[in-house]
């Protein structure tokens, strides 16, 4: 039998342990620092790209893509190649996917904080960045797979079983949920609307955690803890039904995310059935991993790699049990918009993805530079400042979520809300706040301690190289099953068929889910006197999108006596059907806006985005300011109206050309709004007053930002007459 002689690629899992670790240390600081801005609103004041509306999502996408995304390479790229026993098809595609990941982080770093940005959930970033998001997709998975046809060892292993699933999956989930039509060359509208853009959008953004978040992860779990402790996997049968049953089921899971919104009755109930039966293969893989360590117990009190990896495991198993619980329709109604959310979301993120994180770079690292670990006695502080830091982070936020939940809904003997002022809720829950700051902080302390560990273990190393290793070439054998295989032992051989499969398993969920919702026009139900927004309101809602204000407030009411008695008629499906992309919202550090239009005076309004204090006494929102300073660019609105129309928003070629007329009729209407108030009035004149003594440009109200900011809040759920809602829904024809 020939011997064949070949190369290990260490270098480019080096340089994901590296990126991996830096990307880890921002990613956390950026939420580190949202969290003390819940304490200290005003802590960045002025600074329009430290909002806390635009680093909200530069944190998810730092955590989730550029930490965890790089610790998947890293791994992925390690564990593939001695588990086919060959170099990674291509250098130059590894490099690839290195750089290529590396500039769509920066990208990502730069577009949120201008407030460039989708603003749907986890997939924030403008097309561009999506396109190359794909191309480096597509790079890593022609990478993985040319390597599984080279390989020297026949049959694959489960882990590489889940790396295939999550590259399919991943690309179904981006592509069709970035779907969306580019107005210029830093913005789009995406091309669904309303209910249909919220279920692609939950399809993708639960699956992101499922395909991106968890499938990966398992399966470094399924190389990583056996090497670590020097055991076998406990059950070879287990990981079979868990690995068929966890990707067939996960993907229908998504409408979990939606339940007593204006999402169809039947696709909220299949993503209920299917959430439940996730426990099964979610704690299949928990006990597979957990007894794989049989046996190592005495290593794992020693082993600071394997402590990490215990924990992890644990909290994939808490986080997995509490999701399908959270589907529940009754369970849901307390803790959705709530920071009970909160605390389940850094269940996973702090100890799955990050605790078998630093459990692989543990291991990693010293195998790698041939050394040893600087110091066990860091690590283990790592380990338990970082445990106390998840329970401090994770604990007080389940209770703040349960007091948001009873408080919100809690009535009076006369029917009467107890606490009808929202910030009532907020003021109950900052001793909680300030809790989950100092978890984090903690949490963050051992990242640090990890980093300065990890340098010194290098320092004391050698220099990477590629590593020398050898196997038996594969040898040819019968592509039908032989005597005595079983169909599962084949396809294990059988790269391309078990690729196929697996992309087989995960759409029949997603076809049947979506398609009905997207095609079948009769799900959803119009509304006559429901319109497209006026130029100046469709303005307003894109820099309401800018600013990232769906990340603190919802625009979903749901039907229950609580939110239909503090902010009105409970949402309907028609009533979102010219909006591109749908803003309902995942959490409610602030009130509910989808009946917000006409509550408040444009004065109000005014005062309420230059300091939220002045209106609202103990409000942690921070100040906009910067709208109330700011010329409005409204060049585009033109073509933003066409790209709507291609769309399917029923703008006439006249609503079109009068665009600029509208906007400035509208703006004008405002602006004298805004001079009834004499506070305002005097205010004003004084700084045109002063600008033109000064020499500056002054612009006009009618000019700003705040202008058609005010408009578009000003417009939210005026279309309905509430009384005649029922009959103003007609079926479509």
């Amino acid at each position: 039998m020939e011997v064949q002689q070949f190369y290990y690629d260490n270098k480019i899992v080096k340089k994901f342990i590296y990126a991996t670790m830096l990307w880890g240390i921002v990613g956390m600081s950026v939420g580190l620092l949202l969290a003390f801005m819940f304490l200290f609103p005003n802590v960045t004041d002025g600074i329009s790209w430290l909002s806390f509306g635009r680093l909200r999502p530069l944190h998810t996408n730092a955590v989730i893509f550029a930490f965890v995304g790089n610790a998947i390479f890293a791994g992925v790229y390690y564990s593939t190649q001695r588990l086919l026993k060959a170099r990674m098809f291509s250098d130059v595609l590894s490099n690839i996917n290195f750089w290529g990941w590396q500039l769509i982080i920066v990208a990502a770093a730069i577009t949120l904080p201008l407030g460039i940005t989708t603003s749907k959930e986890y997939a924030e970033l403008e097309w561009p960045i999506d396109i190359a998001i794909a191309l480096v997709w597509v790079a890593f998975g022609v990478n993985l797979i040319g390597t599984m046809i080279k390989r020297r060892q026949r049959h694959l292993y489960v882990a590489i079983w889940f790396y295939l699933a999550t590259f399919v999956t991943v690309a179904v989930l981006h592509i069709f949920n970035s779907l969306e039509l580019p107005v210029s060359a830093l913005k789009s509208y995406s091309v669904y609307a309303g209910v249909q853009d919220a279920l692609v959008q939950w399809w993708y953004g639960h699956n992101a955690v499922a395909f991106f978040l968890t499938t990966p992860f398992l399966g470094l779990m399924y190389y990583f803890v056996p090497k670590a402790a020097n055991r076998p996997v406990y059950s070879y049968r287990l990981s079979i039904v868990h690995f068929w049953s966890l990707i067939f089921i996960y993907i229908w899971a998504g409408p979990h995310h939606l339940l007593y919104s204006a999402l169809p009755d039947w696709a909220q109930n299949l993503g209920v059935a299917f959430s439940v039966m996730l426990i099964a293969p979610s704690w299949g893989g928990m006990i597979n991993g957990l007894l794989t360590l049989r046996g190592a117990w005495d290593k794992v009190r020693t082993d600071p790699t394997l402590k990490f990896m215990v924990v992890a495991i644990t909290g994939y198993g808490m986080a997995t049990f509490e999701g399908p619980m959270l589907s529940l329709k009754n369970v849901n109604a307390i803790a959705h918009f709530s920071d009970w959310i909160i605390a389940h979301v850094h269940v996973g993120a702090l100890a799955w993805n990050g605790f078998l994180t630093f459990g692989m770079i543990y291991w990693l690292v010293p195998k790698m530079f041939k050394t040893r670990l600087a110091s066990v006695g860091m690590a283990n502080f790592h380990f338990w400042i970082g445990t106390l830091g998840i329970i401090l982070y994770a604990l007080p936020m389940y209770v703040a979520g349960f007091t948001q939940a009873l408080m919100w809904k809690d009535f009076n003997p006369d029917g009467t809300l107890v606490y009808g002022n929202f910030l009532e809720t907020v003021n109950e829950i900052i001793p909680m706040y300030w809790m989950r700051a100092i978890g984090g902080s903690l949490y963050i302390v051992g990242a640090i301690v990890m980093v300065y560990n990890i340098v010194v273990t290098i320092k004391s190393g050698q220099k990477v190289e590629d590593e020398l290793a050898e196997a038996a070439a594969l040898t040819r054998v019968s592509k039908n099953r032989t005597a005595g295989e079983t169909f599962h032992t084949w396809l294990e051989r059988k790269p391309i068929q078990l690729t196929i499969l697996a992309t087989v398993a995960i759409l029949i969920g997603g076809i049947v889910q979506i398609v009905p919702t997207i095609m079948v026009k009769s799900n959803i139900p119009t509304i006559t006197s429901v319109k497209p927004y006026t130029p100046l309101e469709l303005e307003g809602r894109d820099l309401y999108i800018r600013e990232g204000c769906v990340g603190c407030h919802s625009q979903m009411i749901r039907p229950f006596r609580s939110e239909v008695e503090r902010y009105g008629e409970y949402a309907k499906a028609g009533e979102f059907v010219y909006d591109h992309p749908f803003l309902w919202g995942s959490k409610r550090t602030g009130p509910d806006l989808l009946r917000v239009g006409g509550k408040y005076s444009d004065n109000w309004h005014l005062n309420h985005m230059y300091d939220p204090q002045t209106t609202s006494s103990g409000s942690i929102m921070p100040s906009y300011s910067w709208l109330v300073r700011n010329k409005h660019d409204r060049s585009g609105v033109q073509d933003k109206m066409e790209a709507m129309v291609t769309l399917g928003v029923p703008y006439t070629d006249e609503d079109i050309a009068n665009a600029e007329a509208s906007m400035s009729e509208q703006a004008i209407q405002i602006e004298k709004n805004l001079y009834s108030d004499p506070d305002f009035a005097s205010t004003y004149e004084a700084d045109k007053k002063y600008a033109a003594e000064n020499g500056e440009e002054f612009i006009e109200m009618r000019d700003r930002e705040i202008v058609a900011m005010i408009a578009y809040l000003q417009r939210l759920g005026t279309d309905i007459k509430i009384k005649e809602t029922n009959e103003l829904i007609s079926e479509n024809k």
